[in-house]
């Protein structure tokens, strides 16, 4: 067997503190260079196309639901404040992915649209991100990947709540 960064630490607590149950950091350390480790994959892959994680994530939302979003709707999904919603969305109608359209009801509202050029950027990019998401997970068969996201699925259902 091989064993990893974090099986060191945990013997070396072992030998430091054996009267103390440290399993949980192996879940919680394996995780945690896990997360980090993705993010640096996710985020070269996102350079890629000229976006950051967030603007990636803001074309992916407007591409998923099909139809303009307010910028409210936009930050509240994204979990971003307004302040940091509005910066970006003015760097990509600066850029030309996204358009604002003027609410007929309200002239201080507005919703927020792909345009051709966000659409072809990212699709593109989308196509990439799976792919890369697919590289990240090859060590995993299918069935260990779907038991893995099902143990995920669970842990983040009680966390979220609370």
């Amino acid at each position: 067997m091989k064993y990893d960064h974090v099986d060191k630490l945990l013997a070396q607590w072992r030998d430091c503190r054996p009267d103390l149950d440290c399993s949980p950091m192996g879940v919680i350390g394996r995780l945690s260079r896990a997360s980090r480790i993705i993010d640096k994959r996710l985020l070269k892959a996102f350079k890629k196309h000229d976006l950051s994680a967030i603007e990636f994530d803001i074309l992916a939302t407007l591409r998923r639901c099909q139809e303009p979003l307010t910028p409210t709707e936009l930050y509240q999904t994204l979990m971003l404040s307004s302040g940091a919603m509005s910066t970006r969305l003015d760097a990509l109608v600066k850029r030309g992915l996204i358009e604002r359209i003027a609410s007929e009801q309200d002239r201080r509202s507005c919703s927020v649209t792909l345009t051709e050029a966000g659409i072809e950027l990212i699709d593109r990019a989308l196509e990439d991100h799976v792919e890369n998401e697919r590289n990240i997970l090859e060590p995993l068969t299918e069935d260990e990947q779907v038991h893995l996201a099902t143990l995920l699925r669970k842990w983040l259902l009680y966390n979220e709540g609370h």
